[in-house]
């Protein structure tokens, strides 16, 4: 990552680094390998899964509650996706 990088994904980039392995399991590839070069759209829907809650992304992430919006369940997926191929 270089110094093209906005202040607003910056924020992001710095904000998906949790600590907490269930979810950085996730964050952490899609950062390194997809962020970037994602539309504005899903780097907003990005943003917003990012703002979330540990125990709220906990849940949606092993299924044990929905996201509030369909976009969000569709964000995860992929980022699921990414991971377990």
């Amino acid at each position: 990552m270089s110094e093209e990088l906005t202040l607003e994904e910056r924020k992001v980039i710095y904000r998906a680094r949790r600590g907490l392995k269930e979810i950085d399991v996730y964050f952490d590839p899609y950062v390194k390998q997809y962020y970037l070069e994602a539309s504005a759209q899903e780097k907003a829907l990005f943003k917003e899964l990012v703002d979330q809650e540990d125990p709220d992304l906990l849940d949606w992430f092993m299924e044990v509650s929905e996201p509030p919006r369909p976009e969000l369940r569709s964000l995860i997926n992929k980022l699921k996706d990414y991971v377990h191929g």
